[in-house]
């Protein structure tokens, strides 16, 4: 995939901060044209995650939604826009399933401002839940790749073989909501990432109140010896947990993105501190906007390697008044 622009704006994890979106794409050159947002030689790739959480989620979404639709700017399914597609549709007729993803609080609390805030415009929610059912989960342009959480390229060879290509469908959304199945995993894992069950049965409670039995891991870990090696979270583990040795079985549930991989770009971690690369060839975008953290951009041109002063963002604490 080739572009006529000359560069390329590439936006992390937004959730509903429509504020510090308007005052970031002004940062990088880009001003309201006929309602829309656009820069005269670049476009935005957005990473994902428009919805949830934030306090201005519709806003957020029409916004981003006018950039695709005219051409301003491509994005990737975040997992926050496939939660919302499972939780909103039902079970296909004979199934167990009453809704493809089950209605628990946890997962209403997840979702709960997206809902609150969509729910006196229902042409809106119809509009935007078949607009996300055309997003694709991955892009792969000439130099560089978008995925929202992690690029595994087995799946994504399998996936291309079984669907055509890299966008989403309904049979995939589906087949997506049946635990074990390829599809359940090739989302599982492109949208949240590897990660690793905390040994021994225990439990962490995280910073976003949740408690959990699994935690985030690095995909560029070479030769990780120790649980430390691989934790990729704001959350650090416990300390008599972080020491432990990986066991086979925690290895071979890992991936690994080579250093001679061309350049990827990621968000869905929720990083924290100034903007940096993961690696010469890996860059979170990921600064957890929505807690007062950074939205942030990265302003690729044709570099090969991740430029720390390519970086930009907008400190929300400091410079939004949400």
């Amino acid at each position: 995939m080739a572009h006529t622009r000359q560069g390329v704006d590439l936006i992390g994890d937004v959730h509903g901060c429509a504020k510090s979106l308007e005052l970031l794409l002004q940062k990088l050159g880009y001003s309201k044209q006929s309602g829309v947002y656009r820069h005269p030689t670049r476009k935005v790739i957005f990473l994902g995650d428009i919805v949830d959480r934030g306090p201005r989620i519709r806003e957020a979404l029409h916004l981003v939604y006018d950039m695709v639709s005219r051409g301003n700017a491509e994005i990737v399914m975040g997992n926050h826009e496939y939660n919302v597609l499972c939780y909103l549709t039902p079970g296909e007729q004979g199934s167990d399933m009453e809704w493809l993803r089950e209605r628990t609080p946890r997962h209403f609390r997840i979702l709960k401002e997206t809902l609150e805030q969509l729910a006196n415009h229902p042409q809106d929610q119809k509009d935007f839940l078949d607009w996300f059912m055309t997003m694709p989960i991955y892009l792969e342009h000439e130099h560089f790749r978008v995925v929202h959480a992690c690029w595994q390229q087995d799946l994504i060879d399998q996936f291309r073989t079984l669907y055509g290509g890299n966008c989403f469908s309904e049979r995939l959304l589906h087949r997506s909501a049946v635990n074990g199945s390829f599809e359940w995993t090739l989302m599982d894992r492109l949208l949240r990432g590897t990660h690793l069950r905390l040994p021994n049965g225990e439990q962490m409670i995280s910073k976003d109140g949740f408690k959990r039995s699994f935690f985030r891991t690095k995909f560029w870990a070479r030769n990780p010896q120790k649980y430390i090696d691989v934790v990729f979270q704001p959350d650090p583990l416990p300390e008599h947990v972080a020491r432990l040795p990986l066991t086979r079985s925690n290895l071979e549930d890992l991936s690994f993105y080579g250093e001679k991989e061309p350049l990827l770009f990621i968000g869905h971690y929720w990083r924290e501190g100034n903007p940096q690369p993961i690696t010469s060839n890996i860059a979170c975008l990921d600064y957890s906007a929505v807690k007062y953290g950074k939205l942030v951009a990265y302003r690729l041109d044709d570099e090969t390697e991740i430029r720390p002063d390519k970086f930009v963002w907008v400190d929300v604490k400091r410079e939004v008044n949400e």
